[in-house]
């Protein structure tokens, strides 16, 4: 085991895929399912960064995050793990936060979760995304969980919102830290200072011998024991029994043999999960003997009427891009800020009618929070074409309490909204 990297040494639970636990890989994300078919709670793991150097094997498929997700999967819950770009540099910082945000909506989504029991659980570098989380707590979070966390962004990264300036901001938001106590020193610090901020509200489970990555690296009865307790917590918070006193949530691991066996290699990559629809068989090959085919007789031109409301009805039909920007005026109407935001990519664009410019799921929020809470963002759709992924709306804007014009332009693909344009 020695000779293996430190993110490919098992997790410290022994727990492996089975055929209770499904694995569908969807994108970046994987989706870990447990047996039936009734809804409940999941929990997105979230994993740190930056990689080592020569990393070859993405994070979803490092052991550490394989057993998590199938220890929570096992007790009943949808459990997730995402891959996103912090893996790559600490300069990749707001893109792994959209791209996060991006695998709540499709956790959310999912037909097997209850959306309104979902946890974060951010591990490592990953706790610099948790300040924005613990800052906006939007209703369906249940609980954010730290494990051996970063959280001082290092000098020249972008700064997002700290998570000791935010903790306790929201009473009712159950926040858990699990600490080495070997942490590395420059991550220790930070840590002290937001055990200091957060007071009552921060739940702490100690490892004192464990270092940095001790679910991994340090195979002893404290860290299954922190592991442990750290599963039966989050479990609690999404409204689930935890299990009773020092019984383990999962399987212990094997006993070892006295024989010698052979080094274990860490489990290949699951391949990835085909989409529902199935792929056409090619044509088959023309036969060798050609038939000529049969002259078409030169179609009637069609009334200009006639193709006149045949162009307005292929303009005003329903589209699927037309659903996803009716599901987002909904949310706007609302005033839903998080509905809102899942209607679009974490890269999106909404170039405004005074000629600014906002760019990703962060700034989308930025903008339209305080809008949201002062009652403002009250627009009427006049007209509507629909063309492709394209939607084209005249509205009348409120915004102000009087009434202006503008000309929206929408670009769905794939279900998210990707580009959006005002024009007065």
């Amino acid at each position: 085991m020695t000779d293996l990297p430190a993110y490919l040494r098992p997790f410290v639970l022994g727990v492996l895929d089975g055929p209770d636990v499904r694995v569908d890989r969807l994108g970046e994300i994987d989706l870990y399912r447990p047996p039936g078919t009734a809804r409940g709670g999941a929990i997105l793991f979230v994993h740190g960064g930056p990689g080592p150097a020569g990393l070859e094997v993405m994070p979803r498929d490092w052991p550490v995050y394989k057993g998590y997700a199938t220890a929570a999967a096992r007790r009943g819950l949808v459990a997730a793990v995402v891959d996103h770009s912090l893996i790559h540099g600490l300069d990749r910082l707001v893109a792994a936060a959209d791209e996060v945000e991006a695998a709540v909506g499709v956790l959310r989504s999912d037909p097997r979760v209850d959306p309104d029991r979902v946890g974060l659980w951010f591990f490592s570098g990953a706790g610099l995304l948790a300040g924005e989380w613990l800052d906006s707590r939007p209703d369906w979070l249940r609980f954010v969980a730290l494990t051996y966390p970063l959280l001082a962004t290092p000098p020249g990264v972008d700064d997002l919102v700290t998570a000791a300036e935010v903790i306790g901001k929201h009473k009712d938001l159950p926040v858990l830290l699990t600490r080495a106590g070997l942490e590395r020193e420059e991550l220790a610090g930070p840590v002290a200072e937001f055990v200091s901020a957060g007071g009552a509200a921060l739940d702490i489970i100690d490892v004192p011998k464990g270092h940095h990555g001790f679910d991994m690296l340090d195979h002893t009865e404290e860290s299954r024991a922190a592991v442990t307790k750290a599963l039966d917590w989050a479990i609690a918070h999404l409204g689930e029994e935890p299990g009773a006193d020092g019984k383990l949530l999962v399987p212990p691991p094997p006993a070892k043999k006295k024989t010698t066996s052979p080094r274990r290699t860490p489990s290949a990559a699951k391949p990835a999960v085909k989409p529902a629809a199935a792929v056409k068989e090619a044509p088959a090959e023309p036969a060798t003997q050609q038939t000529l085919p049969t002259p078409r007789a030169t179609p009637t031109p069609a009334p200009l009427a006639d193709l006149g409301m045949a162009t307005i009805a292929a303009v005003t039909a329903d589209t699927p891009a037309a659903r996803v920007i009716s599901r987002e005026h909904t949310a706007f109407a609302a005033h839903d800020l998080e509905g809102f935001l899942a209607m679009y990519s974490p890269t999106a664009r909404i170039h405004l009618a005074d000629g600014s410019e906002l760019k990703g799921r962060r700034f989308l929020r930025e903008y339209y929070r305080p809008r949201f809470d002062a009652g403002q963002c009250k627009t009427e759709v006049v007209q509507r074409l629909m063309l492709g992924e394209w939607v084209v709306e005249h509205v009348l804007s409120y915004d102000d309490g009087e009434s202006t014009a503008l000309l929206g332009l929408y670009r769905v693909v794939d279900g998210l909204i990707t580009d959006v344009e005002f024009r007065a």
